[in-house]
């Protein structure tokens, strides 16, 4: 193949960047632009050499540079950081006669497995240090070991030990997408039942607007945080009644789409006023929802019926600690083990989808094709990919 340049280091300022070149003339294309301090050329070096001197980057620019050479074809030149400095780099050498490619085609063209490979690709995108511990195990070969110990039981005729395994996998997948994509919580209720307060709460700094006047919060105010190291973004949404002015009603009408999109709503009801079913039940019925009895620093919930739920006070932090908990469990019931394989990628879960169905209608040659389908062009799910999860 020609030889392909691409930016290694992320995008943006930084001491060093790194810059890849490899493929058929990697040298002979990077020795164009570098002239080795030394004064012995770069094709001359043996592998493993690391080489400094300057890189000419067109109408007398230059700039300092280390060479490494890792082979006959791949290079890597390590350069002062900045996106300037990189951008005219990667473009000399494109000058030079390199095809330029994104580094997450340089990444899914140096590994074998498409699933490692995906993996590495997630990673950067991992939020917490426990999802991108759960992306490392894939990497590390836990899906694409569980993938083929699927296939081995298909090739054997245990098809049930199959069916088992793929539907535990599946049970694993919204965990999995969002790995690299925050679960969306969102704080509902009737004005002034302390939403904004809650969730300045949770996030431990002043995030919404909070003011005694009905109807303050007009927009849907959000803001991303962890829970028990599982990313969430949470939602401030305009507290739910009928009436009010235009600017009101739109935000009330915002607030139904942000709910109607959720992974789980926290509906907050105050503890200083009565049970409010109406509101309640017709949300529970349609969502999955965590009831938070708020401001119990003023009153104790009374006993009028109202389903039980977490009792915090925004104001002096009582019970947050138990919501947390409440909305982690809420979010994921069940916590991958160590070194567990789940699959993170919507390509990874459809292929798991298809080999599921033909093996219901008993077409197992169709299923092994299904779970050896090229997943090389997957990618972690890019923003509002990861469907809502309904009640």
């Amino acid at each position: 193949m020609p030889a392909e340049v691409s930016l290694l280091t992320p995008h943006g300022r930084g001491a060093v960047a790194t810059i890849g070149v490899r493929g058929a003339g990697a040298c002979e294309v990077a020795a164009r632009c570098f002239t080795p301090a030394s004064g012995r050329s770069l094709e001359s070096l043996p592998w493993g050499a690391v080489a400094f001197g300057r890189l000419a980057l067109g109408e007398a620019a230059t700039e300092e540079a280390v060479v490494g050479v890792l082979g006959p074809q791949e290079v890597e030149l390590h350069c002062h950081g900045g996106v300037a400095v990189a951008e005219a780099v990667c473009k000399t050498l494109a000058l030079a006669g390199a095809v330029r490619i994104a580094w997450q085609d340089w990444l899914s063209q140096s590994l074998p497995d498409p699933i490692s490979a995906a993996a590495l690709l997630a990673l950067p995108l991992a939020r917490t240090e426990r999802t991108a511990a759960i992306l490392l195990d894939q990497h590390r070969e836990a899906l694409r070991g569980e993938w083929a110990a699927i296939d081995d039981l298909l090739g054997t005729g245990q098809t049930q030990l199959a069916i088992g395994r793929i539907g535990a996998l599946l049970a694993r997948s919204d965990v999995g997408l969002h790995l690299t994509q925050p679960w969306r919580v969102v704080l509902a209720g009737r004005p002034n039942a302390g939403k904004s307060s809650l969730l300045n709460a949770l996030l431990g700094y002043q995030r919404a607007i909070v003011f005694e006047q009905p109807g303050t919060t007009r927009d849907v105010v959000t803001a991303t945080t962890a829970i028990d190291g599982w990313p969430i973004e949470l939602a401030d949404t305009a507290g739910l009644r009928a009436g009010g002015d235009a600017i009101e009603s739109a935000g009330v009408a915002r607030a139904g789409e942000a709910i109607a999109a959720a992974d789980l709503v926290l509906l907050v009801a105050e503890t200083t006023g009565p049970w409010d079913a109406g509101l309640y039940e017709p949300i529970a019925a349609a969502h999955r929802v965590l009831l938070v009895h708020n401001k119990c620093d003023l009153a104790a919930a009374p006993a009028d019926g109202r389903p039980d739920g977490v009792v915090t006070s925004a104001k002096n932090g009582a019970g947050l600690s138990a919501l947390g908990a409440a909305v982690a469990s809420a979010l994921v019931p069940d916590p991958p083990l160590d070194g567990a394989a789940i699959p993170f990628t919507l390509d990874q879960i459809a292929a798991l989808q298809a080999a599921q169905a033909h093996i219901a209608n008993n077409h197992i040659a169709a299923a092994r094709a299904a779970l050896t389908t090229d997943l090389a062009g997957a990618r972690p799910p890019g923003p509002g990919l990861v469907p809502a999860k309904g009640n």
